[in-house]
């Protein structure tokens, strides 16, 4: 098979012709649809056969709208749950019981969220718009606009919300009334993943992996640049070979953080001087997650590595799950990773070896999302909808 067809089988998410930075959002050029199926365009491997070494006890489940096209990902404030689906919905539900709390309308169609912080729920939209809603009553507190389709969930901390639009462009806005207080936008490459690089928050500083494989730390303050570090070089002589995105979720700790990019490597970066650390071939269609003592990645074949925090030594590799479509790996009660996949399964893996230690269904369709990680268990969404809480036993 030629080499740029297998990029295309492997490429699950969608490779978009990139605007320039600043256009409107109708000028934006994309090409439409997806290059695969629900299903993998490669054979997936056959659940093996483990001896369980623990349990994933549902505790309880409910029903959001499907996500479509988009991927929608459960937040968080430690007491309630938040989901979102494509036809608009935002549900709170209690943490504990998944009682429903309250569910509003936002009245289109969404494509991001939820995104919780700052005493709000928040979520994004194909025409770009950035809706924020209180997690007290689901009552609207504001909306902003961006130039460009938002595509991964806003984040909120320190008096502060950033969101990206998919045109290369970041804003920060007050949590308090949605004032933006500056933009960031960039030139992207010709081609880039749907599968965008997640945005984090601290009281300094906004992380952002982005296109062209490039980390970088944007000053809080006023959006400046801080540091830009690689973490994939663009190669090769056709637009498809240089695609080098850093995609899904970051990870960080005090010291480092740390990011994975298709067609680059998985790497970690001091936080202050955005020197590498260390950094290790790898190609990712997902981003990454920590404990206290790995980094978690899966590669583009399927595979789940987990490598050394402090110096990136590869400790093991879980290959069984090839072509099964992971979703990005989260590190769960100090001893295990989780990660879900097309069918719907989670999979539970001890973090000191690889080895499975259980798997529970959902409702058969894709983990897509990101899966919130609880004290002693996890929170999954489905791309149908279908929102679940498991207890590690």
């Amino acid at each position: 098979m030629p080499w740029e067809a297998d990029v295309l089988k492997r490429a699950f998410v969608i490779a978009a012709f990139a605007v320039a930075a600043g256009a409107s959002l109708s000028g934006c050029s994309t090409i439409g649809g997806w290059f695969s199926s629900d299903k993998p365009a490669s054979k997936p491997a056959e659940l093996v056969e483990f001896k369980a070494s623990a349990s994933l006890a549902r505790q309880w489940e409910t029903k959001v709208g499907a996500a479509g096209a988009f991927e929608f990902s459960p937040g968080t404030d430690g007491e309630a749950v938040y989901v979102a689906g494509r036809d608009g919905v935002l549900v709170k539900l209690e943490l504990s019981s998944g009682r429903e709390l309250w569910r509003v309308d936002v009245g289109q169609v969404l494509s991001a969220g939820v995104g919780v912080g700052e005493g709000l729920a928040l979520v994004g939209t194909p025409k770009g718009e950035l809706l924020a809603f209180k997690t007290t009553d689901g009552s609207p507190a504001w909306r902003a606009r961006l130039s460009g389709e938002i595509l991964v969930p806003p984040v909120a901390a320190a008096g502060v919300v950033a969101a990206r639009g998919n045109d290369g462009k970041i804003a920060l806005f007050n949590a308090r009334d949605g004032k933006q207080r500056w933009a960031n936008s960039r030139t992207l490459p010709t081609l880039t993943l749907r599968e965008q690089g997640h945005l984090a928050l601290t009281s300094t500083a906004l992380y952002a992996g982005n296109a062209g494989g490039k980390l970088s730390a944007l000053s809080l303050g006023n959006g400046a640049p801080l540091w830009e570090a690689n973490i994939a070089l663009p190669r090769g002589t056709t637009e498809l070979e240089r695609i080098a995105d850093v995609v899904g979720p970051l990870a960080m700790d005090d010291r480092l953080i740390c990011a994975a990019a298709y067609q680059g490597r998985v790497a970690c970066v001091d936080r202050i001087s955005g020197n590498v650390a260390w950094a290790r071939d790898l190609s990712a269609l997902r981003g990454v997650d920590m404990d206290g003592r790995y980094v978690f990645a899966s590669d583009d074949q399927g595979a789940l590595l987990a490598f050394e925090r402090s110096r990136g030594g590869n400790s093991w590799k879980q290959d069984k799950l090839r072509d099964r479509r992971l979703s990005s790996p989260v590190a769960v009660a100090d001893r295990y990773v989780a990660v879900g996949d097309y069918q719907g399964q989670v999979h539970l893996i001890s973090a000191e070896d690889g080895a499975f230690a259980a798997r529970v269904g959902t409702d058969g369709s894709a983990i897509n999302g990101l899966m919130i990680p609880l004290k002693a268990g996890l929170v999954v969404q489905t791309a149908n909808g279908g929102v679940y809480a498991f207890k590690i036993q």
